[in-house]
């Protein structure tokens, strides 16, 4: 396999695991910090989908 294509899975896999955490810790509880916790976890997502974006364009195609 290819290390771009690993890389590209990778920073998908991330991004859907941190919106399904975000996610799961905004519903799960009843407090104002379950909120808080989940919205922070959610503002993981763009960051790792333009930190992979990053490291990608600065990939020569082979």
């Amino acid at each position: 396999m290819k290390p771009k294509v690993i890389l590209q899975a990778s920073v998908l896999v991330s991004a859907a695991a941190s919106l399904a955490l975000s996610i799961s810790l905004y519903f799960a509880g009843n407090e104002q910090t379950d909120k808080l916790n989940g919205i922070y976890v959610g503002v993981w997502v763009p960051s790792i989908l333009a930190l992979g974006a990053f490291l990608l364009a600065g990939k020569k195609e082979s």
